[in-house]
């Protein structure tokens, strides 16, 4: 069975931890998308991992996990991780593979898109670890592959320091290449797991462009960087938190806003709780209302079968929560997600008031072990979206999660 799990918002909503619980059932994972720009945080056994290229099915001493053709590869970054988990005790040895198709980040490319977002009139925001840049040159055909490492007429094309910089780690990277839609096509009868990065709001097509990512970041990705054709993936997770959050520039309809004191510290009490720092560049995360017309956006728009939903105990103390239906937008009332940034900067959001369950649900079990308002709002999600919430996650320890359908079926 393939299955596909990606983030059905703007990132951040929890992907890695999800990923590292179902892990757990599978026999390999297949990150598909994204580069160093990613972050995920898993906590296991009381000790926290920070991941940013390598899949979060590392944790298992027993899988193996592969970096697919999707990914633009920074090799310094890329052993540095790979450093960090052998000094917390995590054995790769032989664990970890990369698709040859998969391109590499250069030096010059991180420096050319520090410099390039700089000079933009309306930067997006990006972190600065040549992703972009990277991506271009893909789409250029002037990029360098991880097949290409033996191919000497490309390398002279390069600058003498992206020259020496890849020689230093060819052969370690030569060492962990492996053709991916071979190597697939032999588990047939296994259990993939595909992980993807940032959201589907950041994703170079379905996303607020040009606000996004430059990679793919919707389901469609893991049949693209998987080496898998589309008909081989059997169930979409969208992973989604239970509120809303965004890093770098762009619309968010639903940000909580800074001149409304109320608004002002229920974000500031938002983001302490549910720990609004970037994993990658440590930013604060623009943090607002649970948007469902996005959220439905992207579970139509990814063919998403079940939703994860995450950091439901962020709302514990809160007496009501809200979240959004619709848009005003120059006057006219919409439940679609526009593709205007205009449409999405001028959008007011029109919010529905839940009230809250004042208790701590850290430790519940199941679902019905939540208290009813909790489920009310989970249940009013489902039918808003059109898709049940089939995993629910109220805490950051792998434990603190549970299932509310068969997941691997």
């Amino acid at each position: 069975m393939n299955l596909v799990v990606i983030g059905a918002q703007w990132g951040d909503e929890g992907k890695g931890k999800i990923v590292d619980y179902l892990a757990g059932e599978s026999d390999a994972v297949v990150r598909f998308s994204g580069g160093a720009n990613a972050g995920h945080t898993i906590v296991a056994g009381g000790e926290r991992f920070a991941l940013h290229l390598i899949p979060s099915g590392i944790l298992y001493k027993d899988k193996v996990v592969i970096l697919g053709s999707c990914m633009v590869i920074d090799p310094k970054a890329l052993f540095e991780e790979i450093a960090m988990l052998e000094s917390k005790g995590v054995s790769v040895s032989g664990r970890v593979f990369i698709s040859d198709r998969a391109h590499i980040v250069l030096p010059q490319y991180i420096k050319t898109d520090k410099e390039q977002d700089a000079k933009r009139k309306l930067p997006i925001g990006t972190t600065g670890r040549g992703i972009g840049i990277t991506f271009s040159k893909k789409s250029e055909r002037s990029g360098v592959r991880i097949a290409d490492l033996d191919w000497n007429e490309m390398l002279e094309e390069l600058t003498e320091e992206d020259r020496v910089f890849l020689l230093s780690y060819k052969n370690r990277l030569r060492d962990m290449a492996v053709n991916i839609t071979s190597y697939l096509s032999r588990k047939k009868n296994a259990r993939i797991l595909f992980e993807g990065a940032q959201g589907a709001l950041l994703d170079l097509d379905c996303g607020t462009y040009p606000y996004v990512s430059s990679g793919i970041s919707s389901a469609a990705g893991a049949s693209a960087g998987g080496g898998l054709g589309p008909r081989a993936l059997d169930k979409v997770l969208g992973v989604f938190k239970a509120y809303s959050t965004r890093v770098g520039a762009g619309p968010f309809p639903t940000e909580f806003k800074e001149n409304q004191e109320s608004e002002d510290s229920l974000c500031s009490y938002i983001r302490e709780t549910g720990r609004e720092y970037g994993v990658t560049t440590g930013r604060p995360r623009r943090c607002g209302y649970l948007d469902l017309v996005a959220l439905r956006h992207a579970c139509r728009a990814n063919s998403i079968d079940s939703l994860v939903m995450t950091h439901l105990d962020v709302y514990d103390e809160l007496p009501e929560i809200k979240a959004c239906v619709s848009y005003d937008i120059n006057g006219e009332t919409t439940e679609d997600f526009p593709a205007s940034i205009p449409a999405l900067n001028a959008a007011q959001a029109n919010l529905k008031t839940f009230p809250g369950w004042k208790k701590d649900i850290s430790g519940a079990s199941s679902f019905e072990n939540l208290p009813r308002e909790a489920k009310d709002y989970i249940k009013f999600i489902e039918e808003y979206c059109e898709t049940p919430v089939g995993v629910i996650s109220i805490g950051p320890d792998r434990k603190q999660t549970f299932l509310r359908e068969k997941i691997w079926s």
